[in-house]
């Protein structure tokens, strides 16, 4: 093989598979998407000839990749940075761990992925909001949002906003944001630019905090930037939005939820949304449904907020399951 300049992924990957024992090799293809086999076969068969020198190169950064892989498993990717750095410095050692991570989709902050959400909220409730929404772009959504749900209102609303429009984040910043977090923690990198945050993230987030949460975050963003609020909304569900699905969808809706949620649901909820569900029902239900409502009584803010957020969660389980369609903002119905 007698190419000049550096190689790339697919070449490296074709010159070790021929350097390794046929069966071992054949034992890796198995694990192979098909796509990637068609690719790295023609990659082989392009092969004339390796340089000894190219190939024990790719076997070297093999070999120091599989190494920083160990050491991620063993102590993160911290624990990695450090041996790599005492053993091959610096620079070689940002290097690897780079690829390693852009490769194995190793995430930064994975030690807070492994503690309990309401004791980290109370570790960086203190933080800059940026900071704040730069861990909660490397949190499981679950758990961001209830670390967003634990914050103080007004905080709630500027991380929400700085996590729906950060984009891309120096691995300098990430590491040292890591570094200190971690320490503060104590017992609990792509190549030039890490992604994380914007709009996708903030509606996973949004999506699994309260109800009340919710709201106080909606509102907030709405007075600070309304139209990053009108964004977030048109890939959101929230309960007023039932009155956007069709008949069928809400019939479905209606079968999974109880007539006491629904009643307690219903106690705040717009006319337009309760004549929806009214129309979905037969003559009697109903009937019986006002009824329940009528002598419903006075009841707690929390417990509507709460009904109301079951009946939206079941219309993402639903829709998460194919069984309904959900347009959001700016999607044209679909006429099937």
């Amino acid at each position: 093989m007698a190419r000049s300049g550096p190689l790339t992924g697919r070449q490296k990957a074709a010159i070790l598979l021929i350097s390794l024992d046929p069966e071992l090799s054949a034992k890796i293809f198995q694990h192979l998407e098909e796509d990637d086999i068609e690719q790295l076969t023609m990659e082989i068969a392009n092969l004339r000839q390796v340089d000894p020198k190219r190939r024990d190169e790719v076997l070297a950064e093999f070999s120091q990749l599989l190494q920083a892989h160990e050491y991620i498993t063993l102590g993160g990717i911290n624990y990695a940075r450090q041996v790599l750095e005492a053993a091959l410095g610096e620079e070689k050692a940002h290097e690897i761990i780079g690829r390693l991570t852009a490769s194995l989709q190793v995430r930064p902050f994975d030690f807070a992925r492994k503690t309990d959400p309401s004791q980290l909220a109370n570790f960086i409730q203190n933080e800059h909001p940026q900071t704040i929404a730069l861990i909660l772009a490397y949190l499981d959504p679950n758990q961001a949002g209830i670390v967003l749900s634990s914050l103080p209102a007004d905080k709630q609303v500027e991380v929400t906003q700085r996590l729906a429009t950060m984009n891309h984040t120096l691995p300098e910043v990430l590491f040292e944001v890591e570094g200190v977090l971690e320490k503060k923690l104590a017992n609990f990198v792509t190549q030039e630019y890490t992604e994380a945050g914007g709009l996708e993230s903030v509606v996973e987030v949004l999506n699994r905090v309260d109800r009340g949460t919710e709201r106080t975050i909606m509102e907030g963003l709405e007075e600070l930037d309304a139209e990053l609020a009108d964004e977030i909304k048109k890939r959101m569900f929230m309960f007023e939005d039932l009155v956007t699905l069709d008949d069928r969808a809400v019939q479905l809706v209606l079968r999974e939820v109880d007539n006491r949620e629904l009643a307690l649901a219903l106690k705040m909820a717009s006319s337009e949304v309760a004549q929806k569900i009214y129309r979905n029902m037969s003559k009697r239900a109903a009937e019986m449904l006002q009824e329940d409502l009528q002598y419903l009584g006075p009841v707690r803010l929390r417990d509507v907020e709460e009904a109301q957020q079951k009946i939206v969660n079941v219309v993402r389980r639903l829709e998460e399951a194919g069984e309904i369609i959900v347009a959001r903002g700016g999607e044209e119905k679909m006429i099937v």
